[in-house]
């Protein structure tokens, strides 16, 4: 299997041992889908904020060097954390995509980047800049943890996170 023809319920099928055993999770189902990257998947590095973006608007400044931002914004959909500003940075420094258990907004901007980006919810409404957050710490999304350098693998029919890497 190619890298950029992956599947993941082809992923599913050749890895069931690894989902009985808990080393490949799948988040649960009802991720909104924007960006021009229809599949994406790279190392996960994770961030942790409530409403406050501006560690995000850092990280996506940053080179992304193929992998995946993942962004627990506590599942709240009051504000969005990404926008189309921050989603062409990430992709003009090289990330693969951004997960945000919470809102986003600007989708048509957010469909026009090379990028792939999930996300609960749309709100209009920016978020505070506090200068809040943690990054590179164990989070959990809706039951299911998620590892820095863990690896994401995303496109259409779900997103699955796993200990190790399942392509070549």
């Amino acid at each position: 299997m190619n890298s950029t023809q992956f599947a993941t319920p082809d992923l599913c099928d050749a890895h069931e041992e690894r989902i009985a055993g808990g080393q490949l999770r799948v988040l649960p189902p009802g991720w909104l889908a924007f960006g021009r990257r229809a599949r994406f998947h790279g190392s996960a590095v994770t961030l942790k904020l409530f409403e406050d973006n501006s560690l995000l608007a850092e990280m996506v400044k940053t080179p992304g060097a193929g992998k995946v931002l993942v962004v627990d914004a506590g599942g709240s959909t009051r504000c969005a954390v990404l926008g189309g500003n921050l989603a062409a940075a990430a992709a003009r420094n090289q990330w693969q995509g951004v997960i945000v258990f919470g809102a986003v907004r600007d989708a048509d901007e957010l469909d026009a980047c090379d990028l792939g980006v999930r996300a609960r919810a749309l709100n209009p409404r920016r978020s505070i800049k506090r200068g809040e957050g943690q990054r590179d710490l164990a989070i959990e999304i809706l039951g299911v943890p998620v590892r820095p350098g863990e690896w994401v693998y995303a496109d259409r029919d779900g997103i699955l996170v796993s200990a190790q890497p399942l392509l070549p």
